[in-house]
């Protein structure tokens, strides 16, 4: 293998220890090799780090192992150009696995430039990451404490759900404040309590409160309604939070918010995921295979065979799912597409299509810096008519005569 960088060094990190293997010297020699266990304690990776750099270290790979990188990496990327390999991409081969070999193959792998980096966004995009992916948990756990005040409302015979399409929203939660207070409801005091945009009658929604509550229910409500207030208020502050982290980055937020279907949540998640420098992924199509957006191949003999898409980034590509949507009822580019896809290949296969559309226009768009352009629902039937126009113009100059006539009626 060529030699490409005279000073790397691979790096085989684990829970408590990382072994470290230096390899130095010029390309057209073969390199001189040091190896050296640390901890991975704080001391310890500081320790690493002067090591390394005692040798004039400037290369250093490592392996995605979980989260016992992070540690090496925070230490580490200020004074070195850092790696992070798929594991999947640098495995050794089967029975000649050690700890100092995997160290030993990093970093034969990087001084060849064997070696592609994943995405490891700046310190402060991470940082947002971990905000949305936790509002994200809280919301899931909202609403699962949503649907475990609807088991007991149901278990105690009241059908409050029959007679509201939302229980928690503003009479709903009146309502149920009342029953877990005791007080006893009559049509009289539904007049102050429900809104009088409710469609249902005061006389239902009565005979629908009207059931067989207990103080076990009344209990349950209070333990559950409680613990629901709590994670509203956390997602509230998240939402604060994720505001204030994103501040240098509005222009790019509002630039992603003109795309249909991606909202300021959405525009936050894309951000989170995967930047802002578009410059880290070589295409849109490497970027929607890193998001888990692309269909695999599967090719043998010259025959494709069917494939799965691609794993990927999980946050990013749901986001993308539920951004394409949304979608659905508009009347655009998106949804045409979407409807397209889904007469051949049926719904799943054309909400991912549509999702992997979103994020290729999301990258244009963060890679530009202009806002989308809505082209119309019309515009890959226009861009047919088009290749079909130039086609035709092209044969007229080579000297052939384009006829319209249908063949079977002639």
């Amino acid at each position: 293998m060529e030699a490409m960088i005279e000073r790397c060094a691979g790096l085989d990190v684990h829970q408590e220890t990382v072994v470290a293997c230096a390899l130095f010297g010029p390309l057209d020699k073969k390199p001189e090799t040091s190896i050296q266990s640390f901890s991975t304690t704080t001391s310890g990776l500081l320790e690493l780090n002067d090591w390394l750099a005692s040798l004039n270290i400037t290369d250093l790979v490592m392996e995605s192992t979980g989260v016992y990188w992070k540690p090496v990496w925070n230490i580490l990327e200020s004074d070195f150009q850092l790696i992070l390999a798929n594991a999947n991409h640098v495995k050794n081969v089967p029975g000649r696995k050690t700890d100092v070999k995997d160290a030993e193959w990093l970093a034969k792998l990087l001084r060849s430039g064997l070696i592609e980096s994943n995405f490891v966004p700046p310190e402060d995009i991470r940082d947002v990451r971990d905000l949305t992916r936790y509002r994200k948990k809280m919301t899931h756990q909202r609403t699962a404490e949503q649907n475990r005040i609807h088991k007991i409302l149901q278990d105690a015979n009241i059908k409050l759900t029959s007679v509201l399409s939302d229980i928690f929203g503003l009479s709903g939660r009146r309502i149920l404040e009342a029953i877990m207070n005791g007080e006893k409801i009559e049509i009289k005091d539904l007049k102050e309590i429900v809104h009088w945009r409710t469609k249902a009658s005061l006389a239902d929604n009565a005979e629908a409160i009207n059931g067989r509550i207990r103080r076990h229910h009344r209990d349950m409500l209070q333990y559950h309604w409680d613990h629901m207030l709590y994670i509203e208020k956390m997602i509230q502050d998240l939402e604060e939070q994720i505001d204030q982290c994103l501040a240098p980055y509005r222009k790019e937020v509002d630039l992603l918010d003109t795309i249909p279907g991606v909202n300021q949540v959405g525009a936050a998640v894309f951000i989170a995921e995967m930047g802002v420098d578009m410059s880290v992924f070589k295409s849109s199509k490497h970027l929607a295979s890193w998001a888990g957006l692309s269909p695999g191949n599967n090719e043998s003999a010259g025959k494709k065979k069917g494939s799965k898409t691609t794993k990927g980034n999980k946050a990013l590509q749901t986001m993308a799912v539920e951004c394409a949507l949304s979608t659905a009822r508009q009347n655009n580019r998106i949804s045409a597409h979407q409807k397209r896809i889904m007469k051949r290949q049926g719904k799943k296969k054309a909400q991912f299509a549509s999702a992997h559309l979103i994020v290729t226009i999301a990258y244009n768009i963060l890679k530009t810096g202009e806002p989308y352009q809505e082209l119309g629902p019309e515009y890959v039937h226009q861009k047919q008519q088009n290749k079909e126009r130039k086609m035709i113009e092209y044969l007229k100059k080579k000297g052939y005569t384009i006829s319209n006539s249908d063949p079977e009626t002639a």
